[in-house]
């Protein structure tokens, strides 16, 4: 099979030569974060629950986009793990909280500063005008992400 080499500042750039090089590099940072031996969808959790705080478990499950049930046993082994734990919510008696034990931050943190050093090395490598696209382009995108999440949905 042949490997195409992709030269992002070329014209022609397809959409399709994009989102292969967002998916590795994608692939390439979570590859790098290995503190806690976590899974992706456990570092998904928990790094949301480091992120946004204590959450019910069906919104987690919700916006991991997973089932509950599937989101529960994830939790019971990171409690397991002593990196989550389970609160009532004092708002509605039976509702549960979950949130990420100080432990569980330091694994995120960790975990999270082994990615942005994966990150910074591939960056590293790049020319300057190459590193100066980067540290616009990235930012944008994730502005587009945050607005398309802030906007209300349709009626």
């Amino acid at each position: 099979m042949h490997k195409r080499v992709m030269d992002p500042a070329a014209p022609g750039v397809s959409p399709e030569d994009l989102i292969i090089a967002v998916e590795q590099l994608v692939r390439h940072v979570r590859r790098s974060a290995t503190a806690g031996g976590l899974s992706t969808a456990a570092s998904s959790a928990l790094a949301r629950l480091g992120r946004e705080g204590p959450q019910r478990l069906t919104e987690l499950a919700r916006a991991e986009g997973v089932s509950q049930p599937n989101m529960t046993q994830l939790i019971t082994r990171l409690e397991r793990g002593g990196l989550a734990r389970r609160t009532a919510d004092h708002s509605d008696g039976r509702g549960v909280l979950v949130a990420a034990t100080p432990t569980g931050l330091d694994v995120f943190r960790q975990r999270r500063a082994e990615r942005a050093e994966a990150l910074q090395g591939l960056v590293a490598r790049l020319t300057e005008g190459e590193r100066d696209a980067v540290n616009i382009a990235l930012p944008a995108l994730a502005r587009a992400i945050r607005d398309d999440h802030e906007r209300p949905a349709p009626s």
